[in-house]
């Protein structure tokens, strides 16, 4: 292995939230590059997450979202393998994500929402966001429903 520059692989890490293992090989595997760092871990995380997609998953959270002046409102049922998944701070954030995308772009299923551009980042669409929480997290994670309601 390569000396790694630690100012890099520390700025991968909290870009990324891959584990320090994985942003250490993709550095490696880069030569150092760090954009090239990056797509190796998108790359993976989204290997990561086709693996686990035929997991079951029966355990997960209802994310509710109230916009400021209180005429949209959102439900999300984000659904994960195991209840300690459920409880991360991770999990809640993208199902809180996922309800401001709801909430900005007004979907018309879920299907539809996955194809969407991100919002916060357009590089990304929700189902890759998702494939990314997958792969930092280790189970399947699938979204099942969501109600937008609005005055």
């Amino acid at each position: 292995m390569a000396n790694i520059d630690l100012k890099l692989l520390k700025k991968l890490r909290d870009e990324t939230s891959a584990s320090i293992a994985d942003c250490r090989i993709a550095l490696d595997e880069s030569n150092g590059d760090y954009d090239k760092a990056l797509e190796w871990l998108k790359k993976r995380s989204a290997e990561k997450a086709e693996k686990k997609a035929g997991r079951e998953t029966g355990e997960g959270i209802i994310e509710s979202y109230i916009h400021q002046n209180s005429k949209v409102g959102v439900l999300v049922k984000l659904l994960c393998e195991t209840d300690f998944v459920a409880r991360t701070d991770d999990f809640k954030k993208l199902a809180h994500e996922i309800a401001l995308q709801v909430a900005a772009m007004n979907p018309e299923s879920v299907e539809k929402l996955l194809k969407q551009e991100f919002i916060k980042d357009p590089s990304l669409t929700i189902e890759a966001l998702i494939k990314q929480t997958v792969g930092k997290l280790g189970e399947n994670i699938s979204l099942k429903d969501f109600k937008r309601l609005e005055i």
